[in-house]
């Protein structure tokens, strides 16, 4: 199983997808560049200058996700509903691209299979999820939606006016997952780093969270890391319109993770 490099420090996600979407449109010698933002509620597009893109996007119809979506100004078409039926056109969009929307969805697997459709051969998957086979993310899905909601309104970061989103966490929202994922459907995955824990996400506990977080990596014998958070992926959808696509879920027997 390939290891998920650590990234550093001096890169961010937001300016390695820039530089891959400003890449993909230096390649279309001033086509317009058609992205499809899977996630647009809690997501944001990368800052991408000057380059001519029409932005389409989607999410599920939730009231914080509505609102959140519908105060963006970068979008040039949005659509929300269930993921799994939204209408979406097969091979119309350059770039994929989606942060904090797979922890959040069921039946994971059928919603990427939809979203993909609608990448077109030689497109760029640009994808970004908390892994929930790191401390961080067990913690997050074992706490009950009651405890995660009292407290994100009384000890949350300053400023967050929402109420957290409820989360699934499926097996394919992980390393291991996203890779077989990729391998079974023939997407080629080009790049791959791993991101530690941003504690001040939890506000006025940041520090203690730092000693659960530990401590969570110490019992489970280094297999949930602490130094580990989030994942950030660059997939490509093949050229070859013959790639080997093996549909069915995923199969939680052949689970492993990562050394």
């Amino acid at each position: 199983m390939t290891q998920v490099q650590p990234i550093r420090s001096r890169i961010r996600d937001e300016d390695l997808f820039a530089r891959r979407i400003k890449s993909l449109a230096h390649d279309a010698n001033g086509r317009q560049i058609r992205i499809l933002e899977a996630g647009c509620g809690v997501g944001q597009v990368p800052n991408l200058d000057d380059v001519d893109s029409h932005i389409t996007g989607i999410d599920y119809d939730h009231p914080v996700l509505r609102a959140r979506t519908e105060e963006r100004s970068d979008l040039d078409l949005w659509m929300l509903g269930d993921l799994r039926t939204l209408p979406l056109p097969q091979r119309s969009f350059d770039v994929v691209h989606s942060s904090w929307l797979l922890q959040r969805a069921g039946n994971v697997e059928l919603v990427l299979d939809r979203i993909l459709a609608a990448l077109q051969p030689g497109g760029l998957f640009l994808l970004k999820i908390p892994d929930r086979e790191s401390a961080y993310g067990f913690c997050v899905r074992i706490l009950p939606m009651w405890v995660r909601t009292l407290y994100w309104r009384w000890l949350g970061p300053a400023g967050s006016e929402n109420e957290p989103l409820p989360v699934v966490y499926e097996l394919v929202v992980s390393h291991a997952g996203i890779q077989r994922y990729c391998l079974m459907r023939g997407l080629v995955v080009m790049e791959e780093y791993a991101s530690a824990p941003s504690l001040k996400r939890f506000g006025r506990l940041a520090r203690p969270m730092r000693w659960v977080l530990r401590a969570v990596e110490a019992l489970s014998g280094g297999r949930l890391s602490a130094d580990r958070s989030d994942l950030v992926f660059v997939i490509r959808k093949p050229e070859n319109r013959f790639a080997r696509l093996v549909p069915g879920p995923f199969d939680a027997g052949s689970y492993r993770h990562p050394a």
